[in-house]
């Protein structure tokens, strides 16, 4: 692999990115990139449209921060789009235009086909099917490449990979 392959894995709370992100970078030997947006609003009860600017750019800032051949994050702007959507019913100008300038080579769309895990930053248990379809629709409009992940943890993985494998070879 001469290029550096960023791919990342996108979709509703509690539909499996981060353990995603771990399995698949513990696979290929490489780390991932956490969701900034844990580290920032870990502290506070409460957050502005303008926070999740801030949390957009510093996500950007850590994909483009990796030297590894293989980058793998958690997130991307899919996530800020939608996020910002739904609190706030509008899109930052920032988070539009980090959304259009993201270049990640592949994204993982994860179902939400687990059972939801609650923890203090997660705000919709109840609509995560909705929520998968504007990922999806917001997927396919943008023309970037992806692939659904659905069902066990073991098919999560094999799909991954079988599609991980194909990249790794252009």
């Amino acid at each position: 692999m001469d290029k550096q392959l960023k791919i990342a894995f996108t979709g509703p709370e509690s539909s499996g990115k981060t353990t995603m992100a771990e399995l698949i970078a513990e696979a290929y030997s490489t780390t991932f990139i956490p969701e900034y947006a844990r580290e920032f609003l870990k502290d506070k009860t409460t957050y502005t449209l303008a926070d999740l600017d801030k949390i957009a750019e510093q996500q950007v800032e850590l994909c483009k921060s990796s030297k590894n051949k293989l980058v793998i994050s958690d997130t991307e702007m899919a996530v800020m789009l939608i996020w910002s959507q739904e609190k706030f019913k509008e899109v930052s100008p920032i988070i539009q235009h980090l959304w259009e300038l993201q270049d990640f080579d592949h994204l993982f769309l994860c179902a939400p086909d687990i059972p939801w895990e609650a923890d203090k930053l997660r705000e919709n248990p109840l609509d995560r099917e909705r929520l998968f379809q504007l990922y999806e629709v917001v997927l396919e409009n943008s023309k970037k490449p992806f692939t659904i992940l659905k069902g066990t943890i073991e098919q999560r993985i094999i799909a991954c990979k079988k599609q991980m494998e194909l990249l790794l070879k252009k």
